[in-house]
């Protein structure tokens, strides 16, 4: 997953992006191509309402890349192909750091 505003790795592309943590501008040198099956875009508005919903029904505060991830592992699910199959995706950081982000948690 990386930012629709700011796809980086898979496609070379970086500007100013309100995902912290996600899309530094440089690729890791850690980074093994080989393993990665695909990289999905999630915009901030996408990331931000999905850690609103999280708030709200689970009762969880994350952060915003963790909202990205879970934005994407539900597109992952709901293809025909992945029915029946459990979809794990990791939370990374509470949302607390991020409580005064225009537009995040209002």
């Amino acid at each position: 997953m990386e930012p629709k505003e700011s796809p980086y790795i898979s496609q070379g592309i970086f500007r100013p992006h309100r995902m912290m943590g996600t899309a530094p501008g440089f690729v890791p040198e850690t980074l093994d191509r080989e393993v990665i099956d695909e990289i999905l875009l999630v915009s901030e508005a996408e990331a931000f309402t999905m850690c609103r919903q999280i708030a709200k029904k689970e009762g969880i505060l994350v952060g915003i890349s963790s909202g990205a991830v879970a934005h994407a592992a539900i597109e992952v699910a709901r293809r025909s192909e992945n029915s029946g199959k459990l979809i794990i995706c990791i939370f990374a950081d509470t949302g607390l750091q991020y409580l005064s982000v225009d537009g995040l948690y209002e």
